[in-house]
């Protein structure tokens, strides 16, 4: 699979509309991508889509990458007697980027998506006072051309439907892109990298690609994917935030365009007392794969972000885990924007990790 068809890939997925708890088109699409390289595809009760490769060795480890299908949005808690529309999140949610944001709503019986937009006060009526605050959330509303209450349930909206940005894609100068949902559209496209790479391959462990569900709701579709393969090691194949823009040079030495990064370490720090602290001998395996095969390799640690790889460490009698991603910049706007490259050379380096894994790799911490 070459660069142009990975941008093929990625363009799909970004269009594919599939918010937190909403994820079945996604699923749908992962499940078709992965059966050109495998058989051997399932999607589990809760809705993970797991492709497995089985390994030469029986007695070899079960090894899980995995990246989320969903991204964020929102859900209806509102329909005003005017018609228009009140949302709380799904997900982390920038507010200051909503005001005139295009949206599309999913119809309560799912048949189809209804555009609308967030509404805006016009410039000329905007006071001084106005011009630098953020509005909170539920001071916005949605706009879909509706007159009343009637005229939006006429249409199929009901409360506790889910919208999502408008799915977008723009290319950018050389392999950069920008658009709706790269995180983490960009880690499933690498998942695809994956299975073009493992197919037909012999590899000693049994490999289980799965694209995961709820991540940005509640972090915990990577753990019930776990509990069908019941794996030992994971790779969670998510984005971290590029610092190459003149607003972020302090926060990190991450480029969009400098290859796949390894996390040594993430910790929410809002709250939930939770996130990973590398595992070491999978970090000294990512490092020496990377060397041996003349990929890039960024580092990443910090504070802010969390995956679902902080709750599937803690399964069994403890998973093995690693993050892994692409950078990304601008997360969770309506206008994210990546490199292809890294997302291409992410696929490279974590399925080079894969067929090398050995049978007799000791994945304990110390």
């Amino acid at each position: 699979m070459n660069t142009s068809e990975l941008t093929g890939v990625l363009r799909d997925l970004m269009l594919t509309p599939a918010p937190s708890g909403y994820e079945s088109a996604m699923a749908f699409k992962m499940r078709e991508y992965f059966l050109k390289y495998t058989d051997d595809v399932v999607i589990d009760r809760v809705g993970n889509c797991i492709a497995t490769f089985p390994g030469t060795r029986p007695d070899a480890h079960h090894v899980m990458a995995f990246a989320h299908m969903d991204s964020l949005g929102f859900i209806i808690r509102r329909i005003d007697d005017d018609g228009y529309i009140r949302v709380d999140r799904l997900g982390g949610i920038p507010e200051k980027v909503l005001p005139a944001s295009p949206v599309k709503i999913c119809r309560e019986d799912g048949a189809g998506w209804i555009d609308g937009t967030f509404g805006v006060k016009a410039h000329h009526t905007t006071s001084p006072e106005e011009k630098f605050r953020v509005n909170t959330l539920p001071e916005l509303y949605i706009d879909i051309g509706a007159k009343s209450a009637e005229e939006v349930r006429a249409a199929g909206i009901e409360v506790g439907c889910p919208v999502v940005y408008r799915p977008a894609f723009q290319q950018l100068l050389g392999t950069h892109v920008a658009g709706t949902s790269i995180d983490n559209r960009s880690g499933c496209t690498a998942l695809i990298k994956m299975a073009s790479l493992l197919a037909g391959q012999a590899h000693e462990c049994t490999v289980h690609l799965v694209g995961t569900v709820w991540e940005e709701f509640n972090l915990r579709g990577a753990m019930m994917a776990n509990r069908t393969v019941k794996c030992d090691i994971g790779i969670c194949v998510d984005g971290s935030s590029a610092a190459d823009t003149p607003d972020m040079r302090s926060a990190s030495n991450l480029t969009l365009g400098g290859g796949p990064v390894v996390k040594k370490y993430s910790f929410h720090g809002r709250g939930t007392l939770n996130g990973l602290i590398v595992n070491r001998p999978l970090l000294e395996h990512a490092l020496a794969t990377a060397e041996r095969h003349g990929l890039p390799c960024q580092r990443a640690a910090g504070i802010g972000g969390l995956t679902d790889a902080a709750y599937l460490q803690l399964e069994n009698d403890g998973v093995a885990c690693i993050e892994i991603g692409s950078p990304c910049r601008y997360a969770h706007s309506p206008n994210e924007s990546a490199d292809v490259f890294s997302i291409e050379k992410t696929g490279e380096l974590v399925g080079a990790m894969l067929l090398e894994l050995r049978a007799d790799f000791d994945p304990k911490r110390f």
